[in-house]
């Protein structure tokens, strides 16, 4: 993946002491701003997750914090791309708010769960309790984080391959 973007520092660290990531923001900005078909959009969160989760596996060791975050990254930019190639109503709150926020993920996590495999739900929720316990409050071991990886890369795999079930259709 990838193309390296400048941007002030000043401006990024102030996104990053607000907690915004400033690499999902702008790829939303992006999306949003090109129109791309949902299968597109799909496809390039995909490619984002599977970033987010090779980042997230090889920071276990070194810095458990920042890897529970880049995992509940990866989860949650599965959950927008099921979201936008489902055509789930939260996917279109989204994009008239110009944001997801944790309800619509949420919310978008407990419907896929329902429609497409309940492992979606199960694995969001690992992805979740990764980001709150693993990253806002630094209270998990490496070991307590690599644990809970193997829900990330399961709820990528259910993404790739319902997705590509989704485009054979068409």
């Amino acid at each position: 993946m990838g193309a390296a973007v400048s941007i002030p520092e000043k401006l990024y660290r102030e996104a990053r002491e607000r907690g915004i990531d400033v690499e999902s923001l702008l790829v939303d900005a992006l999306l949003r701003e090109l129109r791309l078909d949902p299968e597109e959009r799909a496809e390039i969160r995909l490619e984002l997750a599977a970033k987010l989760l090779r980042e997230g596996v090889e920071l276990v060791d070194r810095d458990p914090v920042q890897a529970s975050e880049k995992l509940y990254k990866a989860a949650e930019e599965c959950v927008k791309a099921l979201a936008e190639a489902l055509k789930l109503e939260e996917a279109e709150e989204a994009g008239r708010r110009g944001r997801w926020t944790l309800r619509l993920l949420d919310g978008a996590a407990r419907r896929l769960g329902e429609r497409v495999d309940r492992r979606i739900y199960d694995d969001w929720d690992h992805a979740y309790f990764l980001h709150v316990e693993g990253f806002h409050e630094a209270r998990l071991a490496a070991e307590q984080v690599k644990a809970r990886a193997k829900y990330i890369s399961e709820l990528l795999e259910i993404s790739k391959k319902t997705i590509k079930e989704k485009t054979r259709e068409r």
